[in-house]
């Protein structure tokens, strides 16, 4: 299990292969990669997004841990940005691995879920005007994660 909180960049294609290279028996692999995107207005100039590194890590890696456990997964791999980041860059990459291919859908979408909604980090958009504001927890991704 491999959990990171980073505010370097990653490449999705060198990290996907280093994951399946590690999860011999898996029968299936599934990946998926968060971007930053653009304000409805389309005048978002950034995205900065802030942690508590300690707190960060820990509640990622019992998250992780669980989905581990509840879907029997080979491995899985968290890896969540911090930092300054602009439309159409990597904020986050989860990848999970299984010998059947629901329980790494499943538990792929657990962890995404969590993510958006109870991961402890604090996001704040900057628009193009100068604008500034806290990006606030949404209904709909807190009725997501309840569903596991």
């Amino acid at each position: 299990m491999q959990v990171r909180v980073q505010q370097e960049h990653f490449e999705l294609g060198a990290q996907s292969d280093a994951f399946a290279a590690v999860v011999g028996g898996a029968g299936a692999i599934v990946t998926f990669t968060g971007v930053v995107r653009d304000a409805d207005a389309g005048d978002l100039v950034a995205m900065e997004i802030e942690h508590y590194p300690a707190m960060t890590q820990k509640a990622l890696e019992a998250i992780a841990a669980e989905a581990k456990t509840r879907w029997s997964l080979a491995d899985v791999l968290v890896i969540h940005r911090y930092g300054r980041l602009v439309p159409g860059e990597r904020i986050m990459m989860v990848a999970t691995a299984a010998r059947h291919r629901k329980h790494a859908f499943e538990a792929a979408e657990f962890l995404m879920d969590y993510l958006k909604s109870r991961a402890p980090f604090w996001k704040k958009e900057i628009l193009a005007d100068g604008q500034a504001d806290w990006v606030a927890a949404k209904a709909d991704d807190e009725a997501a994660l309840e569903r596991w």
